[in-house]
C-alpha cells in the first residue's frame, strides 16, 4: 500500500449501489503518483462507475474521495465524445491554452514595441515592454511552446491519423476516431492521474502497440479498464477486482492476478469445507449428548465453538456462458476464393485487384489501420456486400456464419430476446431455444426482455447465440470481443480453439488472436499481403522493422507458388504444433512423476496406519494422519492439473489435425 505522503488520491470506505444491488462497499484504496492499476470485473460490476466517482462525475452513497492539492485527473470514457467546429490540429492543440496565451501576448508586445519604434523615443515604456517580452519568450521556451505542433502531430500520427487529416474538420470523423482525438488531448494534457475506460476498443494493432509504448513511460498514475489481457499485463502492477459487491486488491500484473485469484479460491473452498466438517461434527455431538447431564459441559463447549465460527464466504459463483459451436458440415478443400476484387465508395477506392484463397482449416486474422477496408473485406467474404469488379467463388458445400462488429447494435430493439433468436431459426422448438439462451445467461424471464433494455455485453451474447443456430464451416467474425467481459471472451476463445471449421477474424485483441491464428492478412494501401505466421510473429516483425515503415516491409513479402506455399505452411504448422505441445507434454510428464511419488508415499502411510504397532507412539500417528490428509489434498490438485494439461494437449492436436498431413 502506498504511504500516505505519496498518495495523490485516497478512497475511504466507498459504497455505491443502485436499488438493492450493491456495486461495492467499504472500498478503500490509495493511489500513488506512479501507480499502474487495472480495474477488472464482469460487465455491470461497477468499473465505469468507480472511475466516474474518482473524477467527481458521480457521487458515492457513502465514503470519501480525498485528493491532494496538486493532483489532476483526466478521464477517457468508453464512448459518447464528439468534437466539431475545429480542425483536428486545432482541437488537439487546444489543450495548450496557456501556450496559446503566451504566443498571443508575444504578438501584442511585438506590436506595441513596433509602435514605440515608430515614435523614435527611447522611453521607459519601451524598456518595460522589452523586459516583459524577454520574460514571456523565456516562459514559452521553458514549456517548449515552440514545439506544440510537433508534439500534437507525433501523438496523432501514433494514434493512426496521417498528415492530411490534421487540417480536416473533426466532425468529418466517425465515433471511433472521435475517441482517438479525445485520447490524444488527454495524453498531451498529462494529468497526474490518467483514467482510461476501454481505450483499446477503437484502436487497430499498430495504434495499440504505439499507445502501449507511450503509456509505459507515462509520468503519472494510470488507472485503466480493459479486456485486453496483454495490454494490462504490460502496463499495470496492481489489480482491483469488482465482483458481487466486493472490491479486492491484488499485487502484480493481470497474469499474477489470475494466478493468485485461483489460489485464493482453492484456499477459500478448503477453509469452508473444513469449517463445515467441524460444524457437522459439533452438531452431531450436541444432538447425541444434549440430554445427558454427564456431558453437559462438553455440549456447552461445542455450542460456544459453533458460535465462534464465522463461515468463510463461498467461492466465486458468477455465472459464465457455456456453449459449443455446432459441428461444421464437411466442405471441399477450397473454402472461398476472391479473384481481382475491386471495391470503391463514391469514387474512393478501398482496394483494387485484391485476391485471396482460403482453404479448409485456414485460420486468418485480418489486420490493418482503421479505414483500410478490413470490415468491408469481411462483409464481401461473408456475402453481405457487393463489389465493383472481380470474382467471389464459394467452395463446395460451404456455409458461412457472420458476426459484424455492429451486429449487436443492429438487433431490433422492439423484439424480445426469444423473438430475436426465433426469427433466424425454424428448426428448434421454443424450449430448445430457451435452453440455448440459458447457455448465454438468459434464464427465466430474461428471455422476454426487449433488446432495447439489454447492455452492450448482453447484446453481444445474444448475437453470438444467433450465430450458433446455423452450423457453418467458415466463421467470419468482425471484432467479436468488443463488448465481452474477460471471462466471456476467454470462453469464446476456447470454443473457437476446438471449432473444426475455418476462421477469418477481424480483431485488435492480441491475446484473443494469438492461439487461434496461423496466418495474418494485412491490408495496406488497397492490397492484401498474406503473412504466413502467428500474430505474435507478425507483431514482432512490425516492431523490429519500425511501425512507420511496416507497409513497405510487408509489401516486400511475395506470395509463393501454390505448391511451395502449401509445403511451407505445413512445415510452419508442424513447427508451431511442436512448439506448443512440448511444454505441455513436459509438464504432464513432471506431474506424472510427482503423482507417482505422492501415491507411493500415501500407500506407505496407509500401511503404517494399518499396523497396530504404530499406535504405541501417539505423536507418530498424529503426524502420519496430518501428512496423509495433506497428501490427499495435494493429489487432488495434481490430478486436476494433469487432466487440464491432457485436455490442452488434445486441443492442440485437434487444432492442427485438419491442416497438417502427417
Amino acid at each position: 500500500v502506498n504511504k500516505a505522503r505519496n498518495a495523490m488520491i485516497r478512497l475511504k470506505d466507498l459504497k455505491k449501489q443502485y436499488g438493492s444491488r450493491i456495486l461495492f462497499a467499504k472500498l478503500t484504496l490509495s493511489i500513488g503518483d506512479s501507480d499502474r492499476i487495472a480495474v477488472v470485473g464482469r460487465n455491470g460490476a461497477g468499473k465505469t462507475t468507480f472511475l466516474k466517482i474518482i473524477t467527481g462525475a458521480e457521487e458515492p452513497d457513502s465514503g470519501q474521495v480525498i485528493s491532494s492539492r496538486y493532483s489532476t485527473t483526466g478521464y477517457l470514457p468508453q464512448e459518447g465524445v464528439y468534437h466539431h467546429g475545429k480542425t483536428i490540429l486545432e482541437e488537439v492543440a487546444s489543450v495548450f491554452a496557456d501556450v496559446a496565451a503566451l504566443h498571443y501576448r508575444i504578438e501584442q508586445l511585438s506590436h506595441e514595441l513596433a509602435q514605440e519604434d515608430e515614435r523614435g523615443a527611447d522611453s521607459t515604456d519601451r524598456h518595460e515592454l522589452l523586459q516583459e517580452l524577454g520574460r514571456t519568450q523565456q516562459a514559452l521556451e521553458d514549456c517548449e511552446g515552440y514545439a506544440v505542433e510537433n508534439k500534437v502531430s507525433r501523438v496523432l500520427f501514433g494514434l493512426g491519423f496521417n498528415e492530411r487529416d490534421l487540417q480536416r474538420m473533426t466532425e468529418e470523423f466517425s465515433g471511433g476516431w472521435q475517441m482517438r482525438i479525445e485520447l490524444a488531448k488527454l495524453l498531451l494534457k498529462k494529468p497526474s492521474v490518467l483514467l482510461l475506460d476501454e481505450p483499446t476498443n477503437h484502436l487497430d494493432l499498430e495504434s495499440l502497440a504505439w499507445l502501449e509504448e507511450y503509456l509505459s513511460t507515462y509520468e503519472g498514475a494510470l488507472i485503466v479498464i480493459s479486456h485486453d489481457a496483454r495490454f494490462l499485463d504490460n502496463l499495470t502492477n496492481r489489480v482491483l477486482e469488482l465482483s458481487q459487491g466486493h472490491a479486492t486488491e491484488y499485487r502484480g500484473n493481470y497474469s499474477s492476478y489470475l494466478s493468485e485469484k485461483a489460489t485464493r479460491e482453492i484456499l477459500k473452498t478448503a477453509t469452508l469445507k473444513n469449517q463445515r466438517r467441524i460444524i457437522e461434527g459439533a452438531e452431531r455431538f450436541i444432538n447425541r449428548f444434549k440430554a445427558k447431564a454427564s456431558k453437559a459441559r462438553q455440549v456447552q463447549s461445542r455450542i460456544k465453538q459453533l458460535e465462534r465460527i464465522e463461515l468463510s464466504e463461498e467461492g466465486s459463483n458468477e455465472r459464465t456462458i457455456t456453449f459449443r459451436f455446432p459441428e461444421p458440415p464437411h466442405s471441399g478443400r477450397v473454402i472461398i476464393e476472391l479473384q481481382n476484387v475491386a471495391k470503391s465508395y463514391e469514387g474512393l477506392s478501398v482496394f483494387g485487384n485484391l485476391s485471396l484463397l482460403l482453404e479448409r482449416g485456414d485460420r486468418v486474422a485480418l489486420v490493418g489501420v482503421n479505414g483500410s477496408g478490413k470490415s468491408t473485406l469481411a462483409r464481401i467474404i461473408a456475402g453481405r456486400e457487393s463489389f465493383n469488379s472481380g470474382k467471389r467463388i464459394l467452395g463446395h458445400n460451404v456455409t458461412i456464419g457472420y458476426y459484424a462488429q455492429d451486429t449487436a447494435e443492429m438487433l431490433n430493439p422492439a423484439k424480445t430476446v426469444l423473438e430475436t433468436v426465433s426469427e433466424v431459426s425454424e428448426g428448434p422448438s421454443p424450449t430448445e431455444l430457451r435452453t440455448l439462451l440459458g447457455c448465454f445467461l438468459f434464464t427465466g424471464d430474461d428471455v422476454f426482455k426487449t433488446v432495447a433494455v439489454l447492455s452492450g455485453g448482453e447484446k453481444s451474447r445474444l448475437a453470438l447465440a444467433r450465430l450458433l443456430l446455423a452450423p457453418a464451416n467458415l466463421l467470419v467474425l468482425d471484432e467479436p470481443t468488443n463488448h465481452l467481459d474477460a471471462v466471456s471472451k476467454e470462453i469464446l476463445q476456447q470454443r473457437l480453439l476446438t471449432y473444426g471449421g475455418s476462421l477469418l477474424i477481424v480483431s485488435h485483441d492480441r491475446d484473443f488472436l494469438s492461439p487461434l491464428i496461423t496466418r495474418v492478412g494485412h491490408i495496406v494501401q488497397g492490397r492484401l499481403i498474406i503473412h504466413h505466421s502467428t500474430v505474435d510473429d507478425y507483431l514482432g516483425l512490425i516492431d523490429k522493422e519500425n511501425k512507420d515503415s511496416s507497409a513497405v516491409v510487408l509489401e516486400k513479402l511475395t506470395v509463393e507458388q501454390p505448391e511451395r506455399q502449401r509445403k511451407r505452411r505445413e512445415a510452419e504448422l508442424r513447427q508451431e504444433r511442436h512448439k506448443l505441445l512440448r511444454p505441455v507434454i513436459e509438464r504432464i510428464a513432471a506431474l506424472e512423476i510427482e503423482i507417482e511419488r505422492s501415491e507411493s508415499r500415501r500407500r506407505n502411510i496407509e500401511e503404517l496406519l494399518g499396523d497396530e504397532r504404530s499406535y504405541s507412539d501417539g505423536s507418530l500417528v498424529r503426524n502420519l494422519s496430518l501428512e496423509h490428509a495433506g497428501l490427499l489434498g495435494s493429489l487432488e490438485s495434481l490430478y486436476a492439473e494433469w487432466e487440464q494439461f491432457e485436455q490442452e494437449a488434445e486441443t492442440i492436436r485437434q487444432r492442427f489435425s485438419s491442416t497438417i498431413l502427417d
